[in-house]
């Protein structure tokens, strides 16, 4: 008797509540492995040849035979998925915190000339570290199970001071947001670029199309001076054609004069920029008083800086492949998102405070 024949006399033998756990394995089976052994059993049933069975199910004839084989032999139990009994489990946890320890590390650091990683890297080094080599078709699963990306490096340049400095400068700042006097105001400001001619950025696209971003060829410049207030929540800014001193100075008198004329003192938290320590600058400071202080971040510590957030929002919801035809059109939506951002802003604030 052939074998397909042997399977449907077994079939046929099995009660109903077997051939119904069989053909509910074959949609819902978590292995795919035994959703596929169900399938070639279900389809030897209905009559359908090897070699058909094999086609559509993406496998060999001789596959087919093997489950037909062991079908017979073993009724619903030869179904299995039996690779769990191929011997211990390479990937215990023991690999994977060796793995998640060594990927924001940098192949040099591992005797490697490489500077970035990829799968077959890995698999040597965790070899090296662990003693057991896996497969690449195992790490990349591993990887997409652990939701580690293939992302793009943010580029930034290191501060020159020392560690401790640093820190220390950063403490100061945080007292002083921390415990401010009354009436006394802390603010992070910083200035921003807008260019008429878009920053291209990543967006979603069907498959086989790229959507295009028209540009007006020319490009034009805005500059944006803003200060964030770090207990309100609250936005300022000002507009300019030139990033030059006199934007920097012109944020001050607004602050002073229009959006904190009742405060005693406005500590303004920023970076280094020229602009920022110039002759002109300093004469402005010296006619405001004590009305304002300055108080300097670290260099290049733009992260520091809370404002920087904002600026990034900024270019995300505005900028960032836009399509306005001018310049005054552009700058009308960014007032529109500036304006959206503080009420959002002051709103969530105000919520925290009750809280």
């Amino acid at each position: 008797m052939k074998v397909m024949d042997k399977v449907r006399q077994v079939w046929g033998s099995l009660s109903k509540r077997e051939r119904a756990v069989i053909r509910s394995k074959a949609k819902w089976a978590p292995s795919p492995l035994v959703r596929g052994h169900c399938k070639i059993i279900l389809a030897a049933v209905r009559g359908v040849q090897p070699a058909k069975i094999a086609a559509g199910s993406s496998t060999s004839v001789s596959q087919v035979y093997r489950v037909a084989h062991r079908f017979v032999e073993e009724g619903v139990l030869g179904l299995a998925d039996r690779r769990e009994d191929n011997g211990d489990v390479k990937v215990e946890e023991s690999f994977i915190c060796i793995l998640l320890s060594v990927i924001p590390q940098t192949p040099r650091k591992h005797g490697y000339r490489r500077p970035t990683w990829t799968q077959e890297l890995l698999i040597l080094v965790l070899e090296k570290k662990t003693g057991t080599r896996i497969s690449r078709t195992t790490m990349c699963r591993l990887l997409k199970r652990l939701k580690v990306r293939l992302g793009m490096p943010k580029p930034i340049v290191g501060c020159p001071w020392k560690k401790a400095r640093k820190t220390r400068r950063l403490n100061a700042i945080r007292r002083l947001i921390a415990n401010l006097p009354k009436g006394h105001v802390a603010v992070y400001v910083d200035e921003v670029d807008i260019h008429l001619n878009p920053k291209i950025g990543r967006d979603y696209m069907l498959r086989g199309t790229q959507k295009t971003v028209v540009t007006p060829g020319k490009n034009q410049k805005r500059y944006l001076c803003g200060s964030f207030d770090a207990h309100s929540g609250k936005l300022a800014w000002i507009e300019s054609d030139h990033k030059n001193s006199d934007l920097f100075i012109g944020l001050l008198w607004h602050l002073a004069k229009e959006v904190y004329p009742q405060a005693r003192c406005i500590h303004i938290i920023l970076d280094n920029y020229k602009i920022h320590k110039s002759q002109r600058t300093d004469l402005a400071l010296s006619a405001l008083g004590s009305k304002v202080q300055l108080h300097f971040l670290p260099p290049y510590c733009p992260d520091h800086n809370r404002i920087e957030r904002h600026w990034r929002d900024l270019h995300d919801n505005v900028t960032r492949n836009h399509q306005c035809r001018n310049m005054k059109e552009l700058m009308r939506e960014v007032r529109r998102y500036l304006k959206q951002r503080t009420r959002e802003l002051q709103a969530q604030y105000a919520r925290k405070r009750a809280a």
